[in-house]
């Protein structure tokens, strides 16, 4: 059993939360990008087997980028998962949570990436 890197998955969505807070983010939307964020790095631990992600957040503009890639090439399937299921909606929650996701193949795995836009509603 893979257990999460608990310092990791802190300082990352802390790294997150102090961007957003210096770059003048709502904190709904903070808590947002941090919630998706936090989805992603459990799908690229417990899917991907990727023990150190690769995290990429990016300010463009009035957008926030959020990207983080793993070795799997594996892309993610979002479908329902059965009614009763103990996981399987994180990328269902992403999609609630952001404006945009998708994924971008890499040349050894992939990255799966968020949007929040600033003056969005």
């Amino acid at each position: 059993m893979r257990h999460l890197n608990t310092p990791t998955f802190a300082l990352t969505r802390q790294s997150l939360r102090d961007a957003m807070v210096r770059s003048g983010w709502q904190p709904s939307a903070t808590f947002d990008a941090e919630l998706a964020l936090g989805e992603l790095l459990v799908n690229a631990w417990r899917h991907g087997g990727t023990p150190a992600p690769i995290i990429q957040i990016l300010f463009l503009g009035t957008v926030l980028r959020v990207s983080v890639s793993d070795e799997s090439p594996l892309s993610p399937n979002p479908q329902a998962p059965p009614l009763l299921a103990e996981s399987g909606r994180g990328l269902q929650l992403v999609a609630g949570l952001t404006h945009r996701w998708g994924v971008d193949p890499q040349e050894h795995g992939k990255s799966v990436w968020f949007e929040l836009e600033k003056d969005a509603a």
